[in-house]
């Protein structure tokens, strides 16, 4: 329900001086009529007095305007001086009060104008015609600020909802960017935990095997150290582009554009087999995809994070353990992929390696962001992961 104003505030001092003058000139007009009628003696001062109470009376119309507009009527029921006044007071009462207020102080405003026709009638003006200009002329005051009410109610709707507009924009720029951070941060999630889990398979190997050729010791010391080291850059490049630097952030960058770094596709799996393989971890692959490079960006980067972290279980929670890895699908349906590996017999010989048990949750999202599905469970001695992801033609 619309509530109006208790009152109609001058937007500016403008408009405020607008009024004043306005009814200035309007007195100013009618005493210089009144004296060309002739009127002099106590006439002519009730006229005066009636001019400077109406003008001094202004100002009180956009505080109490009802009751100043009222008071206004009154005083051209008394004076024409008043009339000018009387004219500003209907509109101002029109534009701020309900239509229900604004006809009521219309019908006393057009009483008083007949009342005042009684006792001082105008010579060349029938008293039926001058009603009825009274009555037109108080019905044009309404309308008038009414119309200028629902102008203004437009104006601030209007700019209600560009300001509304404009913070929403900013809100969803915020969330896109909180979006991406998240999505970097799942990316390097992922590989910060193959790498780690690299570097534990090696380290295991060194711990169990002193007895190890020098050869075999140095190279799996040298793959350490280059694990760490991509570890460490990989690990510089989140917090980079996780701080929550306020100051840094430029509005007119597109916070859904791609990370400037090369990104992983689906092509790229034999090489991530190939490092699964070289730290003894035998893999399997079946693929029944005619071109793995014919699969579009997205869906070829989350069925790698997909492979990626299958591998990357399997020698925290079953070392040495065979993988196999199938891929299936064709353009235009949906790509298939299924990871298996055989559980370890005793696992609580398995050695520990730390973590916080996210990565199938991560990946879980990541699949689903996608438009795809993931499955996993381990069932009588092996675990099974299996995704579906769309691939559009």
């Amino acid at each position: 329900m619309h509530t109006a104003p208790a009152c109609a505030k001058p937007r500016s001092r403008t408009e405020f001086a607008m009024a004043v003058g306005g009814v200035s000139t309007g007195v100013v007009a009618s005493l210089i009529g009144q004296l060309g009628d002739g009127t002099r003696g106590w006439p002519l001062a009730v006229q005066i007095g009636a001019a400077l109470l109406s003008v001094a009376l202004v100002p009180l119309l956009f505080r109490r305007p009802v009751g100043a507009a009222l008071v206004l009527a009154a005083l051209a029921a008394v004076s024409p001086t008043a009339t000018p006044a009387s004219c500003v007071g209907m509109v101002v009462v029109a534009r701020g009060q309900r239509a229900r207020v604004a006809v009521g102080v219309a019908l006393a405003g057009i009483a008083a104008h007949l009342l005042r026709a009684l006792w001082l009638p105008i010579p060349a003006l029938p008293y039926e015609w001058w009603a009825l200009l009274v009555v037109l002329a108080h019905a044009a005051l309404v309308g008038w600020g009414m119309l200028a009410a629902a102008r203004r109610a437009l104006i601030d709707s209007l700019q209600e909802r560009a300001e509304r507009a404009e913070a929403e924009q900013g809100r969803r720029v915020a969330e896109a960017r909180a979006a991406e951070r998240a999505a970097i941060a799942r990316e390097m999630h992922d590989v910060l935990a193959h790498r780690l889990s690299l570097i534990a398979t090696y380290a295991g190997a060194l711990e169990y095997r002193p007895d190890a050729p020098p050869e075999r010791l140095s190279q799996a010391a040298g793959v350490i150290r280059a694990a760490v080291h991509q570890a460490l850059e990989e690990l510089r490049d989140v917090i980079a582009l996780l701080s929550d630097d306020p100051a840094g952030d430029d509005p007119t960058d597109d916070p859904t554009a791609e990370p400037d770094r090369p990104v992983p596709a689906l092509a790229d799996l034999a090489g991530l087999v190939e490092e699964s393989r070289a730290v003894g971890t035998p893999v399997e692959v079946r693929d029944d995809l005619a071109d793995p490079a014919a699969v579009p960006g997205r869906t070829g980067r989350t069925a790698y994070r997909v492979v990626q972290e299958a591998l990357t279980n399997a020698r925290k929670h079953a070392p040495g353990q065979p993988v196999s890895i199938a891929l299936d699908g064709t353009p235009g349906a949906r790509l298939v992929i299924e990871v298996r590996n055989p559980l370890p017999r005793d696992p609580a010989a398995a050695p520990a390696v730390p973590g916080a048990g996210r990565g199938l949750v991560g990946l879980t999202e990541r699949v689903r962001l996608a438009g795809g599905r993931l499955d996993h469970a381990a069932g009588p001695g092996e675990f099974r992961l299996q995704a579906e992801l769309p691939w559009p033609a």
